[in-house]
C-alpha cells in the first residue's frame, strides 16, 4: 500500500480550510459594501472600515480555532513575534482594496495565504463584488472560478503594464508603448490580473506588506508567472519585517526587463523589445 503523502494532505486540507472561510468573509464584507460603513484613519493616512475589522475578526477567530498551532499575521490585527515559532503562519488582509471598498467600487479582495519557511503553499483571493474566487496551492494550477488561468507570456503586441507612475516613467519606451492601465487600487486583485492574463505585468512600488501579496504570489506562480525582487528572487513571506522594497510581476522576458528597471537605471538599450522578438 503507497505512503500517504501527509505534507500534500495537509496542504489540501489548509487550502479547503481557507476557501471556505475567505468565502463566508467575502459575505460578511457585502453586507458593509455600498452601504456607508464606519471609517476612520488609522497611523494618519491610512482608511479602515467596519468591514475590515469584522471580517478580520471572523478569520482570525475561524483560523486559529481550527489550526491553533498556525501563527497569524494581518493588517488589521497588532502583530505578535510569537508567531515566529509556528511552522505555518496564516497572512491575511481581511480587504485588500479598502479604498476602493469604501468608495463602493469593486475592484477589492479577502485575501488569505498559508506561509511556511517564507514561502506561500496555499492561497486565496475572494473577490464577491466581481463574483471572482482566486485560489492556488503549492502543487496545482491556479484557479479563476474553478477554472485554470495562465499568464500571457511573450507577446508581440505593445505589452500592457500596470503600476506607478513614477515607476513607469523610469521604464524603457517598450514597457510604456501599451495602453494607460487606469489605477487598480487592490495590489492583490492587480497581481490576479496578471496571473488570468488581463495584464502582462505590473510594478509594485516600496512599501507593500505580506498581506498584500502572499496569496496573490502563489496564484501567480502557479499561473505561470513571478513576483520578484531587485536581485531577482521570491519574496519571503511571514519573517520579522512583513515590508517589501520595490517588485515586479510578470513572466518571460518582459519581467526579465522589468527586474531590470527596478534593480537600478534603466538599461536605455532600445534594441531590447526587437532582439526579444516584440514589435515596438
Amino acid at each position: 500500500m503507497p505512503a500517504i503523502d501527509t505534507t500534500a494532505k495537509s496542504l489540501a486540507a489548509d487550502l479547503a480550510l481557507i476557501r471556505d472561510a475567505a468565502r463566508e468573509a467575502g459575505g460578511i464584507a457585502m453586507r458593509y459594501f455600498r452601504n456607508d460603513p464606519e471609517v476612520w484613519m488609522k497611523d494618519g493616512a491610512s482608511p479602515v472600515s467596519a468591514a475590515d475589522i469584522a471580517v478580520d475578526t471572523f478569520l482570525r477567530e475561524t483560523l486559529s480555532a481550527a489550526r491553533p498551532d498556525y501563527g497569524w499575521l494581518s493588517e488589521e490585527t497588532a502583530d505578535n513575534l510569537e508567531r515566529l515559532s509556528a511552522r505555518r503562519t496564516f497572512v491575511v488582509d481581511p480587504i485588500d482594496g479598502t479604498r476602493a471598498f469604501i468608495d463602493g467600487r469593486s475592484t477589492w479582495c479577502v485575501s488569505i495565504a498559508v506561509v511556511e519557511d517564507g514561502l506561500p503553499l496555499a492561497g486565496v483571493l475572494e473577490c464577491p463584488a466581481k463574483a471572482e474566487f482566486y485560489e492556488a496551492g503549492a502543487h496545482g494550477p491556479a484557479l479563476l472560478n474553478g477554472e485554470a488561468i495562465a499568464v500571457t507570456g511573450a507577446t508581440s503586441r505593445a505589452p500592457r503594464v500596470a503600476g506607478p507612475k513614477a515607476m513607469l516613467q523610469a521604464a524603457p519606451a517598450f514597457l510604456r508603448s501599451g495602453p494607460d492601465i487606469p489605477y487598480i487600487p487592490s495590489l492583490a486583485y492587480r497581481i490576479a490580473m496578471v496571473a488570468k492574463g488581463a495584464l502582462d505585468a505590473t510594478f509594485v512600488k516600496p512599501d507593500s506588506h505580506d498581506w498584500d501579496l502572499a496569496a496573490a504570489d502563489l496564484i501567480l506562480r502557479r499561473a505561470g508567472g513571478a513576483l520578484v525582487e531587485r536581485d531577482g528572487a521570491a519574496p519571503a513571506y511571514a519573517g520579522k519585517n512583513p515590508r517589501h522594497g520595490a517588485l515586479a510581476a510578470g513572466s518571460g522576458p518582459l519581467l526579465a526587463q522589468m527586474r531590470a528597471v527596478i534593480a537600478g537605471p534603466p538599461p536605455g538599450r532600445e534594441d531590447w523589445a526587437s532582439r526579444h522578438g516584440f514589435k515596438t
